[in-house]
């Protein structure tokens, strides 16, 4: 399965190993992650694509919001982890 932006993951590797996030960006072969409370919007964790299990693609309004390039609050993505 390929990972595409707004999508959710889950980080197979390093300290962070577990934890959910969403794709705020992709850039070649490394993804741009956030999940609001240790990784916030400001300053997304930035992840190689095989350092990831992909968990899919959630049909939420903030999922939406990440597609379409609107600003997303990082209360909106722990919300939406939870």
């Amino acid at each position: 399965m390929d990972i595409a932006r707004s999508d959710v993951v889950r980080s197979a590797a390093g300290r962070d190993r577990g934890d959910l996030f969403f794709v705020l960006e992709i850039h070649g072969d490394f993804l741009l992650l956030a999940d609001g409370r240790r990784r916030r919007v400001e300053r997304p964790k930035r992840k190689k694509r095989r350092h990831v299990e992909a968990g899919g693609a959630p049909h939420t309004r903030t999922a939406e919001k990440i597609r379409c390039g609107e600003p997303v609050t990082n209360s909106e993505l722990r919300r939406t982890l939870a």
